[in-house]
């Protein structure tokens, strides 16, 4: 276990979900406190000026966000599961997938938003069709990535796996009326071997929220 380093999460938090998915795949074990970013005296302000999870808290107090920048760190940590190519084209490639992903996340979050939070008299049904329509693109240029490959880059399971995974989890935990699995069958029996790794089974978030 890392000694004295922290990571704040929410157990729904599709960001937080990826860092979790990376620390299993690398046998990475740290002190997780699950934080109600909502709550008045949730430590998430403290820790980050963004008041967003993940965040991980490291052994001399200072904070690492987000998580893209966390993952990346994380697999420097040991070269068991290495996720991300450490030069060039591969790298990149790795990179790109997980900015789609997490791309098609920052809009679902958007919508979900916007219903959540907003009086029906107040939201606005053009942002809402804006950012489904970013969802849609999303998994139409993933399912045009993926093609009939093993996996999303050079034939090794990836990063670009783990934040794909994510993505489709939380299409699935938020937006069960999007069938993506219908349209793009392709990325459904990815999904399929992704979410019987251990690592995504560990990390399924609470139905009940």
């Amino acid at each position: 276990m890392l000694k004295n380093i922290r990571l704040l999460a929410s157990p729904t938090s599709p960001y937080a979900r990826k860092v979790r998915v990376v620390m299993a795949e690398k046998r990475i074990e740290c002190e997780v406190d699950m934080v109600d970013v909502w709550a008045p005296d949730s430590p998430i302000g403290r820790a980050n000026p963004l008041g967003k999870v993940p965040c991980l808290i490291m052994d001399d107090g200072d904070a690492v966000f987000d998580s893209r920048v966390i993952v990346e760190y994380l697999d420097t940590l040991t070269p068991v599961g290495h996720l991300i190519p450490n030069t060039g084209r591969q790298r990149v490639a790795v990179k790109t997938w997980e900015a789609l992903a997490d791309g098609v996340i920052d809009a679902a979050v958007l919508v979900r938003v916007e219903h959540s939070q907003r009086p029906a008299a107040q939201r606005s049904q053009d942002w809402i069709d804006r950012q489904i329509g970013k969802v849609q693109s999303g998994l139409q240029a993933a399912s045009e990535w993926l093609g009939e490959k093993s996996w999303c880059n050079d034939q090794h399971f990836s990063l670009g796996d783990i934040a794909l995974g994510v993505m489709l989890g939380y299409l699935d935990f938020r937006f069960p009326d999007i069938d993506w699995r219908a349209a793009h069958p392709n990325l459904a029996l990815h999904y399929e071997k992704l979410a019987a790794r251990p690592s995504f089974q560990e990390t399924v978030p609470p139905q009940a929220t």
